[in-house]
């Protein structure tokens, strides 16, 4: 038995000596704290193992005299959460960063990708949807396609929700996150998960919000549960206020383009920060930010749930109640169940680990613009101002900015412009178009009440229905080759919106309809800069100067305890494994048991496709990813079309794909893997991998594998020097995965061999891959 071990060493760091206390108060780091804990005779950082520490109790843990105190374990929101939603815990079992837990979401949320999922579902031979109550299905994406084939799709949809009693949302109501937030599905304190990567919009109203893949959101609709690892947790501390003429999506923008090197990849994210910076960002904003967290690279973007949100759904419980009185208590939005919400909110403990801390100080910020193709190039709007960008298309379009405030917003670059043009409305620029879409027909409706609908038709633009149209790459108005774009969208991948050949910016709906209006980048001129600002500070840590250089004794202490409940957690490995022979060769312990039929190794030569934060746009292009009727074929003829357009007439069946750092990131797009398995690749090899494209790669049965030395050794080799980047190339090196000892060994050109540790690919993925995929195995078990 453990459990007293781990009690005495939280009670002991809790029951530090005098000597220590003074230390800390002393202390002006987290790193001296910690110096001086490790100091004390209660236990020693020198060695990991348990009994190290506590040899006689090891001797007779039954004896034990130690006062058995059960630490109270901190969490983070996120874990807090996810504490809530997961079902199966072992009996006082509190979950943390790491551990791989079966999550039953509150909701689960699909759109054009409904009818794929209900496929799988079919296929897997399920028949009834376990809860239909947990379960959502909105029209959002191709929504502009009047193809039969997109209209016998959507047609199949409403049907099957209809069946199951699904609550379901046509084409033209609205983009899905939208609906999720307005319609009261993504509640605050709640697990909500979407078949679509910018499921993270929903941490905007403080649900945990995180997106899954078409085969898990088949296991939700026929079990009710799927499997979710929780991710590592970087709190985002604000500091400041926004200056004006500085909103949400300049936030979001500085942050993925000023922490650019992965800080937060899969991650999941924390925003906080003092009362009165966050009652600076309102929720609308708070859901840009959310959004977007999806391009910085993390898994989810959690805001509190505080005053601001507690306003914020208060006035929809008014409004619902003074529209809608005859649906009393069965309304979505009442104040009972807002009183009930924060009548014990969820907050972060004191204490709780983190796995990284950054800063933004709010008010040091001016406008930024993201681009070209890239939401990690990040440039002050003056900056490009300067540059006299022509421009030829604009949008006012997507889940992340096309509500009613962000209407407004643009509506108010031409009003103020009327004052100057005799009080009419001015024409956007010649030559320009400007594109517009409201996020749903609630905020449509809203800003034509408020006549700033009016205003931008009057001003030349294109309405489009409510969707995700040109945001995703398709229907009216993509950009052409040689065109440049700017979008209140979400993301610019290079072809993405368009030709592959044309330059994507975003930025806030302000400077997008300034931008229309004078027909190059530009704003509207609404920023003040604030006094003695001359560069935006960002860091390490919580961007409070005290508290960054000193922690409080009481919170040092709950850091202590929690790290003493790690160390422990750690050695029970140790000594539950007493048994093993300390003479036991490593290598007998390092090898992995290969399943019956699953292969021992794979080799083949290297392909290196030379390029970090590849995303699944350049992978698989959007314009295809709602033809459900596309071949393997065409599917193997595009692989990587946006990336390279010769990647197809280079790469070779049984090759095997090596790429930098990031692979994958972007979209939750399944045929981002099957795409590569279609080419024939059995494996991708990358330096990291983005999270969502290795839950689809292990669902769809496409092997991968991180090995960063060799993607340095590639560039050592191969690097361009002055030259010519290749974007694909055949190395002549060869390369074989030894999946039994874990081990890569590569043979590279010159005859050169080395080989690599590897992590372990364990045998219930091996079953997973060998059985085609999670959706056969699924259906397996059920004929079993």
């Amino acid at each position: 038995m453990i459990h007293p071990v781990r009690r005495a060493l939280a009670a002991a760091a809790s029951r530090a000596p005098r000597q220590f206390l003074a230390a800390a108060s002393r202390t002006t780091s987290v790193r001296s704290v910690r110096a001086a804990a490790a100091s004390g005779s209660y236990y020693s950082t020198t060695s990991r193992r348990l009994q190290d520490a506590f040899p006689s109790q090891l001797e007779n843990l039954a004896s034990s005299t130690l006062p058995k105190v059960v630490p109270q374990v901190p969490q983070t929101l996120t874990e807090k959460i996810v504490q809530r939603y997961s079902v199966g815990l072992a009996p006082g079992k509190k979950v943390k960063s790491g551990d791989y837990v079966t999550l039953q979401p509150h909701h689960c949320m699909t759109h054009d990708n409904s009818w794929p999922v209900a496929m799988k579902f079919m296929s897997i031979g399920a028949s009834k949807i376990h809860d239909n109550r947990q379960v959502v299905m909105t029209l959002d994406h191709d929504v502009q396609n009047k193809s039969e084939a997109n209209l016998k799709k959507y047609r199949q949809i409403e049907e099957f929700a209809n069946t199951h009693g699904v609550d379901f949302y046509p084409a033209g109501r609205g983009i899905g996150h939208q609906i999720m937030v307005e319609e009261g599905y993504a509640w605050p304190g709640t697990v909500t998960v979407a078949s679509d990567s910018h499921s993270n919009m929903y941490g905007g109203v403080g649900c945990l919000g995180t997106p899954m893949v078409r085969t898990d959101a088949a296991s939700i609709w026929a079990t009710g549960k799927t499997w979710w690892q929780i991710p590592p947790i970087a709190k985002v501390t604000l500091t400041g206020l926004l200056p004006p003429g500085v909103t949400g999506k300049d936030v979001i923008v500085a942050l993925c383009g000023l922490f650019n090197n992965d800080d937060v990849l899969n991650h999941a994210i924390e925003f906080t920060g003092a009362e009165e910076t966050m009652r600076s960002i309102p929720v609308d904003d708070r859901l840009t930010i959310a959004n977007m967290t999806t391009e910085w690279g993390a898994l989810s973007g959690l805001f509190p749930i505080d005053a601001v949100l507690a306003s914020w759904m208060r006035a929809k419980a008014t409004v619902t109640a003074m529209e809608h009185p005859e649906l009393g208590d069965k309304a979505k939005f009442t104040h009972a169940k807002i009183d009930a919400l924060l009548e014990n909110p969820l907050v972060a403990d004191p204490g709780a680990t983190y796995a990284k801390q950054l800063y933004l100080n709010l008010s040091t910020l001016s406008p930024f613009v993201a681009g070209p193709n890239s939401v990690k190039i990040a440039t002050p709007l003056k900056d490009l101002e300067a540059q006299n960008l022509k421009l030829d298309k604009a949008y006012l379009v997507s889940c992340t900015n096309s509500r009613a405030s962000d209407i407004a917003a643009a509506a108010r670059v031409f009003k103020d412009a009327a004052a100057d043009n005799n009080g009419v409305i001015p024409k956007v620029a010649p030559g320009v178009k400007f594109y517009i879409a409201a996020a749903s027909l609630l905020e449509q409706k809203q800003a034509e009440d408020s006549g700033d609908w009016q205003v931008l038709l009057d001003a030349g633009a294109e309405p489009l229905p409510s969707g995700c149209g040109p945001c995703i790459g398709l229907g009216t108005g993509l950009l052409e080759p040689g065109e440049i774009g700017i979008s209140a969208s979400n993301r610019n991948f290079k072809g993405r919106m368009g030709s592959t050949d044309a330059k994507a910016y975003l930025a806030s709906p302000e400077v997008v309809a300034a931008s229309a209006l004078k027909g190059k980048i530009a704003g509207p001129g609404w920023y003040q800069k604030p006094e003695g600002v001359e560069k935006v500070i960002i860091g390490e840590g919580n961007g409070v100067v005290e508290q960054d250089k000193a922690m409080s004794i009481e919170d040092a202490l709950d850091k202590i305890i929690a790290e003493a409940e790690s160390l422990i957690a750690n050695a029970e490995a140790g000594l539950t494994s007493e048994s093993t022979s300390p003479s036991a060769s490593s290598e007998e312990e390092s090898l992995t048991e290969i399943l019956p039929g699953f292969p021992e190794a794979i080799s083949g030569e290297i392909i290196f496709c030379d390029a970090d934060n590849i995303n699944t746009d350049g992978i698989y292009p959007g314009k295809y990813t709602y033809q459900d009727n596309i071949t393997p074929a065409k599917m193997a003829e595009v692989c990587m079309e946006n990336y390279d357009a010769s990647f197809g007439s280079i790469a070779r069946a049984g090759d095997i794909l090596v790429t930098g750092f990031n692979f994958g990131c972007g979209s939750s797009r399944e045929q981002a893997a099957t795409a590569i398995l279609a080419k024939q690749i059995p494996l991708v090899v990358s330096g990291s991998f983005g999270n969502i494209f290795s839950r689809n790669s292990i669902n769809n049965a496409l092997m991968g594998v991180e090995v960063p030395k060799l993607v340095q050794r590639l560039r050592e080799e191969f690097g361009s020097g002055d030259g010519e980047k290749i974007a694909t190339r055949r190395t002549g090196w060869k390369l074989t995965w030894d999946v039994r000892r874990s081990k890569v060994v590569v043979e590279e050109a010159s005859g050169k061999k080395w080989e690599q540790k590897v992590g372990e690919l364990p045998p219930n993925v091996q079953e997973i891959i060998a059985r085609g995929g999670l959706e056969k195995w699924v259906k397996s078990q059920i004929e079993a």
